[in-house]
């Protein structure tokens, strides 16, 4: 893991630690969160965030600043979005990025 990824995967643990069932869980080349049992966020060894935001609030969160599509290979991964690190410096829009994600993560059944 990446020196950008360690200390962001630090700063979500903090922001998410009132929370009982959150687990880390490597996937994706790094560590991803999981609210019970579910990704949440996955930092990204270059300093960005993959953020789960489900199909309804696909659009809308792709028109955020730093928020880019995801792609796998050809594939584009809907319902998530990857956000740039350096919007990301900023506590409040990680914060809002991860709640975000939590609205969303919290409408599925836990695994």
């Amino acid at each position: 893991m990446s020196l950008a990824s360690e200390e962001l995967s630090d700063r979500v643990r903090d922001m998410l630690a009132r929370y009982r069932t959150v687990s880390e869980k490597k996937m994706f080349g790094g560590r991803c969160f999981m609210l019970s049992g579910n990704m949440l966020v996955c930092p990204l060894k270059e300093g960005g965030l993959l953020v789960r935001v489900g199909k309804d609030s696909y659009d809308e969160s792709l028109a955020l600043p730093g928020a880019q599509v995801v792609s796998m290979g050809t594939k584009t991964m809907g319902g998530f979005v990857e956000v740039t690190g350096d919007v990301l410096e900023d506590d409040d829009v990680l914060s809002d990025w991860i709640e975000r994600a939590r609205a969303f993560v919290t409408t599925l059944p836990p695994k």
